[in-house]
């Protein structure tokens, strides 16, 4: 690896670098060189078409100021200018002006002109072919393909013929198909007219039916291809049974099993004879439908027809059951498929790895693992990368660590999937040191070849925050062309989502598309979590109903970010219909579903109903971790039972599970809410005792209770054994204190305290403010008026725990009145009362209600209250009116034709 490549992998956190080192592979420099303009130019002897722009990048060889380069090589030049022609994508667009640059350059222009003059079939042809490449070719005859006249249609058919005689059917079945989507259903009997007519002139029937039928497959025209397999039938031809293969992929799809079977009995009867690949299909088309049972039945079914099922089988029916959460039967098919003498694969071994980690259930993922090498399969990055994602999920980051240390002394090459999950898994529940010092092993190192070299360099780009120069580093490599997958555009896609930047994201992923990559899973969730992390569950639902229905890879993980959304809304009861959906769809839930689940249930209030997920996550074999366990033990203390909470303890252990800090910190936090705070001590002596060391929340959580038992003497204990382990007070140590002083009316005290924080460099938040506020408002009005004026001078920001207690404080004061009057323009403003807004102003309805002689005198105190109620007011309107300005309701509209969406402004539409 030379010093300037090295140099670049290093350069993740520091500066800037140069983007294409020279030492790239050969075939990028190539790439690089030819994309390069030339100095000179291609063909003097064509002097009618441009050719300056013909090395531009994607972007510019769009339309600019209304020139269109490709326009000058189309017959149909008025067509070529509609805004709405968006038959190809912009990386199409550039390898199309690549090839026919080439085709110029070789002095083969005047072919080109002649075709801009009239639509010829041998011209297109003869430029089909002279383009080289199959893709580039169709590409081409998308865009000059604008006239759906009779006569065109004609010529296009002639086409077809013609590169069907040249060996070049599928590029012929390509053109057949486009033909057949561009002038729909209702005119595709002209097509096979015209095919049928004098075909004889250029291929044999089976040639143009089999074209035919491949074509109508492709437009998913089920009906119409029916037809031409009853036509060749017809004609005493047996189908090709890779045709037949397709055919069924599509009956199976759209879950017309009536013709499925009525197939199959014609295959039967009249051929071609079922053959594995066949079966294959069929067993796959029935599985993803949830039709186990009918796959394992026509397993059976293959040794009758003198078929016997291979590896593609049995790892189709083993994946199908590790889908829906049945590992136990995947393991069964296993050990049949060794019985049968049918070796597993890598991919059978990668299968069950990977739905046992789902589970959680690591050692016995681990026994797999070790045990597919003892019988001489030896485990791939994609099995490395399963099992330690698992590793990672369980919180185990130390085994994943281990293993990716296996991985590198066997040999075995990381790829940009495993620098994502190392990376993450230290950023989320390791140190963030830890995966900034992976980073730079990974990337210093030069453990990653050439050819995943933009995978690794955006991803890295993307995990040390600089995103802006990830974004322009894939721009620059779409443009000279140099290779990227989709791990590069989900890595930005992630990135720009985890930041709430939707949008960004769904343009990232529009390039994609159009760049010709394939959503994968990992896209899906990342789209659906950037709309899920701004609270937008509307449109995330209605975008995961667009990728079902256009057969997306939509899985557990996808379901598992939008029901963490609802929870996070508040929204238990749109979770619950997710989550029933999830399992309708026949998408087992995995541990980290049922963990989102348990700790949403539980935040939410429901701790028995999550207690019963709990139970079902058990009883379906799956393994709770920390995370699970901790969720349940928080609801039990947060709902007063903590006999449950400490039962679920013990049972950790029998587990084999360690309570960490945040178990035994949930414990000391529910006995110091109801005051025992002798049990709440002998919790953190026995935690010591443990071997789990207590960290600053333990200490504010004992500060805190004894501070509300008014034991101020051990509060300071507390506090002085917190300096004395090394843990300096935080905001929540301060705003304890704050609040034990102003409870007890030493204000003076709890202003001394508030300027010893700001000293301290801790930043004061809604708490402290509001602790501050209420005291204020408690206090005699000259100091009142001070220490708000303080409170102003730093940035005091109001919220509705603001409003409620100035709202109380107006009601307790004897001014019921005033209380109604700012819930009322509270309320004309869209401010959303919570429980405690209802209560108070429902006292201060009764209040009037009962006394007819309230206080309307107008004294100190009470402008001072309507001063600071007015500021409350003011903010919280302005505060609304910024966020309905730039969090309008959005509509997913689909963009282009290759499954592209981007995000429109309602109010727009």
């Amino acid at each position: 690896m030379c010093a300037t490549l090295r140099r670049m992998r290093i350069n993740y956190k520091v500066g800037h670098f140069t983007l294409f080192p020279t030492s790239l592979h050969t075939s990028q420099l190539l790439v690089l060189h030819f994309l390069t303009p030339p100095h000179k130019v291609l063909n003097p002897k064509v002097t009618s078409f441009s050719t300056e722009s013909s090395y531009c990048s994607s972007n510019s060889l769009n339309s600019e100021n209304g020139f269109d380069f490709l326009e000058q090589f189309s017959p149909f030049k008025n067509l070529a200018n509609s805004s709405t022609y968006t038959v190809i994508t912009s990386n199409e667009r550039r390898k199309i002006v690549v090839g026919l640059s080439r085709m110029i350059k070789n002095e083969k222009g005047y072919i080109l002109e002649a075709f801009s003059r009239d639509f010829c079939p041998s011209f297109l042809v003869k430029i089909m072919k002279l383009i080289g490449n199959r893709e580039v070719a169709f590409a081409f005859f998308k865009y000059v393909f604008q006239d759906y006249s009779e006569s065109t249609v004609k010529s296009c058919c002639i086409s077809a013929h013609l590169l069907a005689a040249g060996q070049l059917r599928l590029l012929a079945q390509d053109m057949i198909s486009w033909i057949i989507r561009r002038i729909g259903k209702c005119r595709s009997d002209e097509i096979v007219e015209f095919m049928w007519r004098e075909h004889y002139k250029y291929e044999c029937d089976f040639s143009v039916l089999d074209s035919l039928m491949r074509a109508f497959l492709t437009a998913e025209m089920v009906s119409a291809a029916l037809d031409i397999l009853s036509k060749m039938r017809d004609c005493g031809l047996w189908p090709s049974s890779s045709a037949i293969g397709i055919l069924f992929k599509l009956l199976l799809r759209i879950g017309d099993y009536g013709s499925v079977w009525k197939l199959f009995r014609d295959m039967l009867h009249k051929g071609p004879h079922p053959t594995n690949n066949l079966f294959n299909v069929m067993i796959l088309g029935y599985c993803r439908k949830g039709s186990l049972r009918t796959g394992e039945s026509l397993c059976h079914l293959m040794r009758k027809f003198g078929c016997e099922p291979d590896v593609f089988t049995y790892n189709i029916l083993i994946n199908a059951y590790c889908i829906r959460g049945w590992t136990s039967d995947a393991l069964h098919w296993v050990h049949m498929m060794i019985d049968h003498g049918c070796n597993p694969s890598i991919s059978t071994f990668s299968t069950v790895i990977n739905a046992l980690c789902k589970e959680g259930n690591m050692m016995e993922a681990r026994k797999v693992f070790d045990g597919m090498q003892e019988v001489g399969v030896f485990p791939s990055t994609i099995t490395y990368n399963a099992l330690m994602d698992g590793y990672v999920k369980a919180r185990e980051i130390y085994q994943a660590n281990m293993l990716y240390e296996e991985m590198k002394k066997k040999g075995v090459v990381p790829d940009a999937i495993t620098l994502n999950i190392l990376v993450a898994g230290h950023y989320k529940y390791g140190r963030e040191e830890d995966g900034d010092r992976l980073l730079w092993d990974l990337t210093v190192t030069g453990l990653f070849p050439d050819c995943l070299f933009s995978d690794v360099s955006i991803a890295g780009l993307c995990w040390a925050g600089r995103l802006n120069e990830a974004v322009t580093l894939l721009d620059s490599m779409l443009e000279k062309g140099i290779p990227v997958s989709v791990i590069a555009f989900n890595s930005i896609i992630a990135a720009y989502s985890k930041e709430g930047l939707e949008e960004k994201a769904f343009e990232v992923y529009n390039i994609m598309v159009q760049f010709g990559q394939t959503p994968s899973a990992s896209t899906c969730a990342s789209l659906l979590m950037g709309l899920a992390t701004t609270g937008r569950l509307q449109e995330a639902r209605n975008l995961m109903a667009k990728m079902i229905a256009m057969s997306f890879p939509v899985n557990r993980t996808a379901f598992t970010v939008l029901l963490d959304g609802y929870f996070k809304k508040g929204d238990v009861i749109g979770a619950r219909i997710l989550w029933e959906e999830m399992e309708m769809m026949g998408i087992a839930p995995d541990s980290v579903a049922f963990s989102a689940l348990i700790d949403g249930l539980a935040k939410a209030g429901s701790v028995e109903d999550a207690y019963g997920a709990f139970f079902q996550m058990t009883r379906k074999g799956l393994v709770p971790n920390n995370f699970v366990y901790n969720s349940l033990i928080t609801g039990f203390c947060n709902s007063g039972k903590l006999n449950e909470a400490q039962k679920l303890e013990r049972d950790m252990r029998d587990r084999g599970l360690l309570p960490d800090v945040f178990t035994i910190n949930t414990i000391i936090n529910g006995f110091c809410k109801q005051g025992r705070m002798r049990l709440a001590v002998d919790s953190f002596v026995e935690m010591q005792r443990s071997g789990i060391q207590p960290d600053i929340v333990t200490y504010n959580t004992l500060i805190n209770g004894f501070c509300k038992a008014f034991d101020m003497v051990n509060a300071d204990n507390f506090m002085t054994r917190m300096y004395a382990s090394g843990w300096e007070p935080d905001i929540t140590t301060y705003n304890i204190k704050l609040h034990g002083f102003c409870s007890s009316r030493r204000i003076n005290r709890a202003v001394m305290m508030l300027d010893e924080l700001v000293s301290a460099g801790v930043v004061p938040n809604t708490v402290t403010y509001n602790t501050m506020m209420n005291s204020a408002c408690n206090d005699i009005l000259d100091r009142a008026m001070i220490l708000a004026a303080k409170l102003l001078k730093m940035a005091f920001i109001p919220n509705t725990v603001t409003a409620n207690l100035l709202l109380s404080h107006l009601w307790k004061q004897g001014l019921p009145q005033r209380a109604l009057m700012w819930g009322q323009k509270l309320r004309e403003i869209g401010f959303e009362f919570d429980e405690i807004t209802y209560k108070i102003l429902d006292n201060a309805s009764h209040y009037i209600q009962e006394n007819t002689e309230c206080c309307t005198e107008t004294t100190g105190k009470s402008l001072f209250l309507d001063f600071l109620m007015y500021i409350t007011y003011d903010y919280i309107r302005r505060s609304k009116a910024y966020n309905d300005e730039n969090d309008s309701s959005y509509e997913l509209v689909e963009d282009g034709p290759c499954g592209s969406f981007k995000l429109v402004n309602k109010a727009i539409v």
